[in-house]
């Protein structure tokens, strides 16, 4: 699934979603379906390594690994 920045034309909210290629997002502000996609902004260079260690700090708190190997998080928990 896609994520998708978007703009509702009834309140003005921003926001991103992911959403299935079959379904009708809603604002999530005021349940409007009348929405504009927009343009999605990219993290700027250097940066994704700092937010992708960030993200996986706090999944590690909150013990969402998973994912991962033991060794993977043997490394995390460190």
């Amino acid at each position: 699934m896609p994520l998708y920045d978007y703009r509702c034309k009834a309140c003005h909210a921003e926001f991103e979603l992911l959403v299935r290629a079959s379904s009708v997002p809603a604002c999530p502000q005021c349940g409007a379906a009348d929405l504009e996609r927009a343009v999605s902004r990219i993290a700027p260079a250097g940066k994704i390594e700092a937010i992708r260690a960030s993200n996986r700090r706090q999944a590690a708190r909150e013990g969402h690994f998973s994912n991962l190997s033991p060794a993977e998080r043997a490394k995390l928990t460190k």
